[in-house]
């Protein structure tokens, strides 16, 4: 029996010993970033039982780093289930993962912990991001494109007539290695044609000049298509130097170049001064005066893993990088950034609130201020990856993705916006008078104004609106109230808001009625009474003020009843009350040689409340009324 227990210790000591080596291997593999090779090691490890959190931490982390979020979700779930104290980074990094399997409830879990844990003042936006993120959603319209692979295809940029992107495709390129991060080919850069109907021709190999043995990534062309800026790995020649482009891990980093067109050709290859040999700088993007040029780096001085910095561009030299700040910028990872076409700066992140991975996000340009950042929302965004968003000022464009319907890795998506078609009328609120030449303002949830136009001859205005999202229609016009409304259009659709505007000042002219003028409705008298109340003293106290104002201004006092009692006793009643309202009149100074007055009685009904009709007392009230019509004024 002892031997036997000598033995099994024996096999004991050296099965650990030969785990230990194996972990050995997987350590160097995965410190070289050669992730593929070490999960296999690692998952070996692990299905022989082997438990350790350094274990669950790097096949956690050898997933999450290559994309595949979901799969990291098994080996975070055994970290934690080991309940030892791990850094906060892990809390984040298992709720993005969780979020790709839309567990979002768990996610939510841990990102709250996550926030707890760094003293974060996001914590108190978690509990509602959900809804803010479907609030901003459905203002794109996507499809696939022709040109994914089975590979890595990503980071698209407009070129003229065409985009250029990056792919790991093996078929075309110009020299096959493969990269032991990916275990595929390292990138080159493509050029395909987008043709009238948004189809993407086949792609070629951009340029021999520019495209190496090592990667080539996210390019940004100059509007003249003569210059270009884009990413690659920090070498020039065609080998590296002993320690030229290693960081003290030994790993090759990567730098951002710049590249003239010359003769047909691209020249001049430079790399940037900002650029290091202890970081990474990399996803080049210019502004829209091209004056400035954005990127995103691990430099010192980043908030998070990568930050978006800017340097403006003088002659071909640049400034020092300057970091976006805490607005932008946040612990996790910024990259991708785009200026579109109306002066927003969109970007990736996996730190600002999202679906899961890395999202894209946008941020308002105003005053050369950035403003907070919101989540563009789905279709664009998923509980994957999405990244490399452009767009231009037809409102098409492209962004990237690695969610699971895809074609490959990475795939390229086409977007168009979403528009809905909203009209509308402006009318005077009291006579419905058609308003022309109103000035209508659209404003987004924050009150920015968008556009300005103005209402046509027959107060017609027409706009066109994002799917989904929230505006203020303003209306303003000279003599009458600003009014506004709230429009939150739906897919595609075709919305009509009719706004009434309160007019402040009036036209005096003939047949003007003040009694609309001061919404006068009526005359209150009591019951069968025709003695002035005082509250009826005060409504007539207005008209007697503007006669007063106009001196030649005669008018007309008509009194009306509802068609309740008979005939003869309504046009006696109501010429009794038009009668003493004349007399109140002339008792506070109006001389009765401007003054007319009458009673119709129940001759004038403005609605079908006649004698044996049943009606509301709603409804018979619209037929008791006064009038004081203008009949001359000069």
């Amino acid at each position: 029996m002892k031997k036997i227990i000598q033995i099994s210790l024996i096999i004991l000591y050296f099965s650990g010993y030969a785990q230990e080596a194996k972990l050995a291997v997987a350590n160097k593999k995965y410190e070289k970033f050669f992730y593929v090779d070490a999960i296999k090691i690692y998952e070996k490890v692990a299905n022989k039982g082997y438990q350790s959190s350094e274990l669950f931490k790097k096949l956690g982390n050898s997933y999450y780093y290559n994309g595949e979020l979901e799969k990291s979700v098994e080996w975070y779930q055994k970290l934690f289930a080991l309940n030892e104290d791990v850094e906060p980074e892990y809390y984040f990094r298992h709720s993005q993962a969780l979020k790709t399997i839309q567990n979002y409830e768990e996610a939510t879990i841990f990102l709250e912990k996550y926030y707890q844990k760094t003293n974060s003042d996001r914590l108190d936006k978690v509990q509602n991001y959900l809804a803010v993120i479907d609030q901003n959603s459905n203002r794109f319209l996507i499809d696939t494109t022709t040109i994914n692979t089975q590979y890595y295809d990503f980071g698209p940029a407009f070129y003229n007539d065409a985009i250029v992107f990056t792919s790991s495709r093996p078929d075309i390129v110009l020299v096959k290695k493969t990269h032991k991060w990916t275990n595929q080919n390292f990138t080159d850069l493509y050029i395909s044609k987008i043709r009238n109907d948004s189809i993407l021709s086949e792609p070629e190999n951009f340029s021999t000049a520019i495209n190496s043995k090592f990667n080539e990534a996210s390019p940004v062309f100059t509007k003249d298509g003569k210059t270009m800026y884009f990413t690659r790995n920090n070498y020039l020649v065609g080998k590296k130097g002993k320690d030229k482009g290693m960081d003290k891990q030994r790993t090759t980093l990567i730098k951002i170049y710049r590249a003239e067109l010359i003769n047909g050709e691209w020249t001049n290859i430079k790399e940037l001064p900002f650029n290091s040999d202890c970081y990474s700088t990399a996803h080049p993007a210019l502004s829209l005066d091209e004056k400035t040029l954005y990127f995103s780096s691990d430099r010192p001085g980043t908030i998070g893993g990568a930050d978006i910095f800017k340097v403006t561009i003088h002659n071909n030299k640049y400034s020092k990088p300057e970091n976006l700040g805490l607005n932008i910028n946040t612990k996790g990872r910024e990259s991708f950034p785009f200026i579109g076409p109306n002066n927003s700066l969109y970007f990736a992140s996996d730190g600002h609130l999202g679906l899961g991975g890395l999202d894209i996000f946008e941020s308002k340009i105003i005053d050369n201020e950035f403003q907070a950042p919101t989540n563009i929302g789905k279709p664009i965004n998923s509980s994957f990856d999405d990244f490399g968003f452009i767009i231009n000022e037809m409102n098409r464009g492209f962004f990237t993705s690695n969610r699971k319907e895809g074609k490959g890795f990475d795939d390229i998506y086409q977007l168009t916006t979403c528009f809905s078609k909203l009209n509308g009328q402006i009318t005077d609120l009291i006579t419905n008078e058609i308003i022309p030449n109103a000035t209508i303002l659209l404003l987004d949830d924050n009150e920015n104004v968008i556009s300005e136009t103005k209402s046509d001859e027959n107060g017609n205005y027409k706009l066109e609106l994002n799917c989904k999202q929230k505006y203020f229609i303003r209306v303003k016009k000279e003599d009458f109230e600003t009014t506004e409304k709230v429009a939150t259009p739906l897919n595609n659709d075709k919305t009509t808001i009719d706004l009434k505007l309160n007019r402040t000042v009036f036209p005096i002219t003939e047949g003007t009625d003040l009694a609309k003028v001061f919404d006068i409705s009526i005359i209150f008298f009591d019951l069968d009474k025709w003695n002035i109340r005082p509250d009826a003293a005060r409504d007539i106290q207005k008209v007697i003020e503007v006669m007063n104002e106009y001196p030649n201004m005669h008018i007309s006092i008509r009194s009306h009843t509802d068609s309740r009692q008979t005939h003869a006793y309504n046009e006696l009643l109501s010429d009794r009350r038009a009668k003493s309202t004349l007399q109140f009149m002339v008792l506070n100074g109006i001389d009765k040689e401007r003054l007319t007055a009458q009673g119709f009685g129940e001759n004038q009904l403005v609605n079908e409340c006649a004698d044996s009709i049943y009606c509301s007392e709603e409804e018979h009230q619209k037929n008791r009324r006064s009038e004081f019509i203008i009949t001359k004024i000069e």
